[in-house]
């Protein structure tokens, strides 16, 4: 049996998806959600979910957020992305958030099975259309963080996590001269010229 969570802030798509699953003996719907949050205090509390349908677009906690925070979790909980978006640089967002499959709303029944069986059983779920976005988007994208040195790496992470120079530096054990330094070179780097324009254009690049 296939322990399922469904969370997702549109309230008919929550029902039919858990009816449509409902006709199928080998997948459970434990419980269905709106809220990120409300999803990440339930696995807190059970360990035996499979699988987590989850959206992006979520009050609270988008499935950005939520991707993250499950990483940290101990749950053998799976979550497959399940989104209107099918846009590429989403795609490999969410694989690289930790995602074991990505669907399309608008997937058919047969997909949808496969995906949540193949997840379940420990294994990722990227159909070829979705792949393929996926691989034009990285490909068209040329920036990457391996174009960062690994310390210019770690200094964006914290930028895009909201830390002032002086608490990077601390974080880092290095001067806040040496941070500044190595901002300037990440700038230079991703042809932007503040931290906004930075943000963004390392978000759209899949870097962070």
């Amino acid at each position: 049996m296939i322990n399922l969570i469904i969370t997702d802030d549109h309230d008919l798509f929550r029902f039919g998806l858990t009816e449509l699953l409902k006709k199928h003996k080998d997948i459970n719907v434990v419980n269905t959600f709106s809220d990120g949050q409300e999803l990440l205090n339930c696995l807190e509390k059970k360990e035996d979910i499979d699988v987590v349908l989850l959206d992006i677009s979520m009050p609270n906690l988008d499935g950005f957020q939520v991707l993250n925070k499950i990483k940290n979790l101990s749950t053998n909980a799976k979550p497959i992305i399940i989104s209107m978006h099918n846009e590429g640089n989403y795609i490999a967002k969410c694989a690289k958030g930790g995602a074991y499959g990505y669907l399309i709303k608008n997937a058919d029944e047969d997909e949808l099975l496969m995906s949540i069986r193949t997840v379940a059983k420990g294994k990722k779920y990227f159909s070829v259309e979705i792949s393929e976005k996926m691989v034009n988007f990285m490909s068209e994208n040329k920036v990457s963080a391996n174009q960062l040195s690994n310390k210019e790496n770690q200094v964006l992470e914290l930028i895009s996590k909201g830390f002032t120079t002086k608490e990077i530096a601390s974080q880092l054990f290095v001067s806040s001269r040496t941070i500044e330094t190595h901002r300037a070179n990440i700038l230079k780097k991703l042809e932007v010229k503040n931290t906004a324009a930075l943000i963004k254009k390392a978000t759209e690049k899949n870097i962070i």
